[in-house]
């Protein structure tokens, strides 16, 4: 048996397509066949069927509306899948033979750019990587709205995933010959694709592919691993687009260091963009400040998030633009107006340029750019630096709006194939027909009174048949009066001759091809409207960055003024100086008339370390994290929540706040905790943020303790780190190191004891705190009472003991001493000196009990098990 020949075609464009589902039009369905269709029908949850291909057993079959495709699709992709569409190429009434097939376009996760089933605040990235010779390229595009970045540094795995959490990509385009390390670690710590391809892909014909694409492009200014690098992704977006995508028109390169740093652990802990919790907006800092009103600016306020300045100028002049607007509230007020009429411009330019773009949607772009000469006019008397500038350099489009004013229709029809989406006056052969096909009855009614006139015939009548088409009708009592010069016999019945004219046939065609050349009129006039908005790109990508950022500028206005923010004192070096500082998530969740406030002072030297102790629920961990996320907004350009503040410019930030075990990678809680103090203290500097809480508390208490006060000692002594550094313990024995180690200062959590009870005051204050309160917090938490009450009998049990341990330690100590001492002595006066003595059998002894008391660690035994290694040695020490 041999397979039949749409089998086989189909099995052909499978084969070029192996790592994709293949929907394969058959009419008006999409078709997946043998293993796609078994993976689409559970992924799907459709109907899997069988169909005949020539083969014993039936091809294994499931299919979809080709018209509702996109949800189906939007499903596989969120999934991690990769779907090829393969279209008919050619019309099947028309073929002949099979209908030519093939794919249009094959959309992945990160090249999946419909607006309608993407998250409107949040970019869908792709990822390039590539490494060679110790260094790695990194490159991301978004192809809805054509961002395409780079950068490159030294190879490191640590810096790599760092790089990656700034992104989130929902794919990577990787080099086969990267280490599997770094896959590995991609793996575990993102949900990410991952497209395997050669070396050879990103290298090949690199600098002649990107001059092509980029028209500013100069291969001086890259250098040559970024080159391949972005060269990598972009024939990736190439092959799997099918076009070149003009709005992927400029390479914006950027260097990390450019960047407040904020590693990936950090950036998880401090919940910038999402929770811990249920990885929400809702509870993260951007839920807090991200008041814009278009899509647009809600993803470059994320970016501003994600990639806080560390360049003063910079920071002032969006601290000032944001000072301008919140202290004029009309000024805020007006530009809202006109804000929130204007759609998503940047992937409106994305859908225009993948040839994606409906009717509706350059509506809705005339719409937008109906606002820009409005928005522009009410910054024509701001001062500020950056709304200045966007009133000098803003494009209003003028030209464009005005073209898609006079072409598109106010109230446009969905699809592109069904006519309706041109307005009437832009072409008079779209105007003939729209007339033939609305007035077509008219005509014909015109033409029958005036064909009675003419030949006196009063019953003359004009018809229509599907075989002939209209025809004049004259009964045979009248074909005396038929001018024969003008009719033209079409058809003999009974009782009457059927006849044509050439106007006939004239009238004719304008009302049978009218609706079928007027869609397809219509269609053409689109496709020049579009492709004529499309050279313009550029200048409607510069308009839409500009309008974005204004309405970043006023979410961060508006936010400062609701919730009482202050303007931060920006300084290079120096210290971080805090008055009446708040947490901006928490004080939202609670009220900020709830919420405690608190200051913070901390310096490279005297006040370099603040050493906080207090328990459990205290508030320690969200005061830790109120200083990061208040130091992160002032670089942002944002005003913070405080009374005052005082902000030296970070270049990272680090955080070590709770742990979780990470079995996947073989990882305890311990050791999670020390590879992320690992990483801080190989990377800090002087100017970074360190916030370390309850480091030591997964080992041990004594190696807990000893590790705690080591890495104090570390960051306060190296000459290369003394990083600004807020560390919560619960070991109260660290707040001995005030005074001992320059740069620590005690500070603790106020509770207020009443009774049995305790109060948590949320107030930092100066000074180590005098007990965990370990049973009040437990009694808080709601332990049960019988508990309790054992548990204060067990601690009060364990006090005791541990007084009287550290007596008998003491005591046990001084014995050994005085043991030690003895025969120390004794040895000497039974070798008279410079005298060689014989080794006896009791020096052997001696020598071997010497030993056993050095090797003893008194710290690690029971008072009674210390009793008993007492007694053993003096027992041994009479027998000698």
């Amino acid at each position: 048996m041999s397979l039949t020949p749409m089998m086989q075609q189909y099995l052909e464009v499978k084969e070029k397509n192996k790592d994709c589902i293949l929907f394969f039009r058959l009419g008006d369905f999409y078709e997946m066949f043998f293993e796609d269709a078994e993976v689409a029908a559970r992924e799907l949850e459709l109907v899997l069927t069988g169909r005949d291909c020539g083969l014993e057993k039936r091809a294994p079959m499931c299919g979809i509306p080709y018209h509702a495709a996109n949800s189906y699709i939007s499903k596989l992709v969120s999934k991690g899948y990769k779907v090829a569409i393969c279209e008919q190429l050619e019309n099947p009434s028309e073929a002949k033979g099979i209908v030519k097939r093939d794919v249009i376009k094959i959309i992945t996760p990160g090249t999946y750019s419909d607006s309608a089933f993407l998250e409107e605040s949040k970019n869908n990235y792709i990822m390039g990587l590539y490494v060679e010779q110790g260094l790695v390229s990194m490159t991301f595009a978004d192809i809805s709205t054509g961002d395409f970045q780079c950068t490159f540094f030294n190879y490191n795995i640590s810096a790599i995933l760092d790089e990656v959490s700034k992104f989130i990509p929902s794919e990577i385009v990787i080099a086969n010959s990267i280490d599997s390390n770094l896959i590995d670690s991609i793996n575990e710590r993102f949900e990410v694709a991952l497209t395997i391809k050669t070396d050879e892909y990103f290298s090949e014909n690199s600098v002649e592919n990107l001059k092509k694409q980029f028209p500013n492009f100069n291969p001086e200014d890259y250098e040559d691993i970024v080159i391949k690098g972005c060269n990598g992704l972009l024939n990736y977006i190439i092959e799997t687009q099918k076009i070149i995508l003009l709005h992927i028109n400029n390479i914006e390169y950027y260097s990390s260091i450019d960047f407040l740093a904020i590693d990936i652990n950090s950036r998880r802990n401090l919940e910038l963009t999402e929770t811990l919790r249920d990885k929400s907006k809702k509870g993260s800092l951007l839920w807090v400040i991200d008041k814009t009103v278009t899509a647009m600016g809600a993803r470059h306020l994320r970016k501003w998030l994600e990639q806080p300045l560390i360049n003063k100028e910079q920071i002032e002049d969006r601290l000032d633009a944001v000072s301008e607007i919140m202290y004029n509230q009309h000024l805020y007020e007006e530009l809202k107006s006109y804000l929130k009429d204007v759609y998503d411009i940047e992937r409106l330019v994305g859908k225009i340029s993948s040839k994606n773009v409906n009717a509706k949607e350059l509506l809705s772009l005339k719409n937008s750019i109906e606002k820009l000469p409005y928005i522009k006019n009410i910054l024509s008397d701001t001062d500020s630096f950056i709304l200045k500038n966007i009133y000098a350099n803003l494009d209003c489009l003028e030209d464009i709006y005005a073209l898609l004013d006079n072409a598109i229709l106010e109230n446009p029809a969905l699809s592109l194939k069904e006519g309706g989406i041109i307005k009437d006056g832009y072409s008079r052969t779209i105007d003939e027909l729209r007339d033939a096909k609305s007035h077509g009855k008219q005509w014909i009614a015109s033409l029958e009174e005036q064909e009675r006139n003419i030949t006196g015939v009063k019953s003359l009548k004009v018809g229509y048949n599907k075989v002939f088409g209209y025809y004049i009708e004259i009964t045979k009592s009248n074909l005396n009066l038929v001018p024969e010069n003008r009719y033209i016999r079409k058809q003999t019945l009974a009782n009457c001759e059927r006849y044509i004219t050439p106007e006939l046939k004239e009238v004719e065609d304008k009302i049978l091809g009218a609706q079928d050349k007027l869609i397809e009129l219509e269609y053409n006039a689109f496709v020049i409207v579009r492709e004529t908005v499309e050279k313009h790109i550029d200048r409607m990508k510069k308009s839409a960055k500009m309008i974005s950022e204004v309405d970043c500028l006023c979410s961060l206005a508006i936010v400062s003024l609701e919730n009482n923010y202050c303007r931060p004192q920006i300084v290079e070096r120096g210290a971080l100086h805090i008055e009446d500082g708040r947490h901006p998530v928490v004080e939202k969740m609670i009220s900020r008339n709830a919420f405690v406030a608190n200051d913070t002072y901390i310096d490279n030297e005297g006040q370099q370390l603040i050493l906080i102790t207090g328990p459990n629920m205290a508030g320690k961990s969200t005061y830790m994290r109120q200083v990061a996320l208040i130091n992160i907004l002032a670089q942002i350009g944002s005003f913070v929540p405080a009374k005052k503040a005082s902000v030296a410019i970070c270049d990272k930030i680090f955080t070590r706040i709770g742990a979780s075990d990470d079995l996947a990678r073989g990882k305890s809680t311990f050791m999670v905790e020390m590879w992320e103090v690992a990483n801080i203290l190989n990377n800090a500097t002087s100017r970074s943020l360190i916030l370390l809480d309850e480091v030591g508390r997964g080992t041990s208490t004594y190696d807990g303790l000893s590790i705690a006060w080591s890495v104090i000692e570390h960051i306060c002594t190296n000459s290369k780190l003394k990083s600004k550094t807020l560390f919560a313990t619960h070991y109260h024995e660290l707040t001995s190191l005030e005074g001992k180690i320059k740069g620590v200062k005690n500070y603790s959590i106020a509770v207020k004891k009443l009774d049995n009870d305790i109060v948590f005051l949320r107030k930092i204050i100066a000074g180590g705190a005098d007990e965990s309160y370990g049973i009040e917090v437990a009694k808080l938490a709601g332990i049960p009472e019988e508990v309790i009450s054992r548990a204060k009998s067990i601690l009060s049990s364990l006090e005791k003991n541990e007084n009287n341990y550290k007596e008998d330690v003491n005591r046990e100590t001084e014995i050994l001493k005085e043991v030690a001492i003895s025969n120390q002595k004794e040895s000497k006066t039974k070798i008279p000196k410079n005298q060689t003595k014989q080794m006896e059998f009791t020096d052997i002894e001696k020598e071997s009990l010497l030993k056993e008391i050095s090797s003893i660690n008194i710290l690690n035994m029971t008072p009674m098990e210390g009793f008993n290694k007492l007694y053993n040695i003096i027992n041994k020490a009479k027998s000698l």
